[in-house]
């Protein structure tokens, strides 16, 4: 038996008209799907490790359901260099239903550290970068992206050594004290400790000292470190060492000089 020609025409006609509007529809409903990314959280993982959460609500109220909806974050600092990177994927997204899920990466600051050792002493912004990714009516690619700025404080802000003061021990030595202060930015507590070494004009050692920190967030940290020095060693200048020593980064030498 045969189909008539006109019947197969008639057949294709409606196939077209079928998906020019499953297509439009589609695409129009673009607009009643809306997500919201709210303010980034930060928090301190068991491994001392930063951990920076973003509350995303993806509101599906368009005709059809949502598929492979993704979400990409790429921290960056103002250079480029890319701190961090975390993925989170939804399989659907049914139409009508509002869903919120918790995206999560992580930031490990001595990483951080191997960018540039300014960010343990100067304030700056990250930059984030959102790509969002989702499938409508499990078919048609929609792709869109944002970019955002977050603060970051510095743990050692302002970071100051004092003079020496020279406090008589014994006929062979004596005590060298050297008063530190920082503000601490960052959105953690600092502990730890801080040792110091102190070398004289000729690079000889002298000695050194140790003494525990403890600075909670958006706390100015006073303190002093002493050492136990030779008096025939000590010169008129020379420099010190310095080493943080935390449970997120250690970092050191950091070179002062005195006199």
């Amino acid at each position: 038996m045969r189909i008539p020609i006109r019947i197969i025409g008639t057949a294709t006609t409606f196939l077209w008209l079928f998906l020019i509007v499953f297509f439009v529809s589609a695409a129009y409903s673009v607009k009643d799907v809306s997500f919201d990314i709210g303010e980034p959280q930060t928090d301190i993982t068991s491994d001392n490790r930063i951990l920076f959460s973003l509350p995303v609500t993806i509101d599906n109220r368009g005709y059809y359901s949502v598929g492979s909806f993704n979400i990409t974050t790429e921290i960056s600092d103002n250079e480029g260099f890319i701190i961090t990177l975390g993925s989170t994927f939804i399989p659907a997204i049914e139409r009508g239903r509002e869903i919120t899920k918790t995206h999560n990466m992580t930031i490990d600051v001595g990483d951080l550290l191997q960018s540039s050792q300014d960010y343990l002493f100067n304030d700056t912004e990250l930059e984030i970068h959102e790509i969002v990714s989702m499938k409508l009516a499990e078919i048609i690619p929609v792709q869109a992206s944002t970019n955002l700025s977050m603060p970051w404080g510095a743990p050692l802000y302002n970071s100051t050594l004092g003079e020496i003061e020279y406090v008589a021990h014994n006929q062979t030595h004596t005590r060298a004290i050297i008063s530190i202060s920082f503000e601490n930015h960052a959105f953690f507590d600092l502990t730890g400790s801080i040792l110091i070494r102190m070398y004289n004009s000729t690079n000889a050692f002298l000695g050194e000292g140790q003494t525990a920190i403890e600075a909670p967030q958006d706390a100015h940290y006073q303190g002093h470190v002493e050492l136990n020095v030779p008096i025939a060693g000590i010169s008129g200048n020379g420099y010190f060492e310095v080493y943080f020593l935390t449970p997120f980064f250690n970092f050191g030498p950091l070179v002062a000089p005195y006199g």
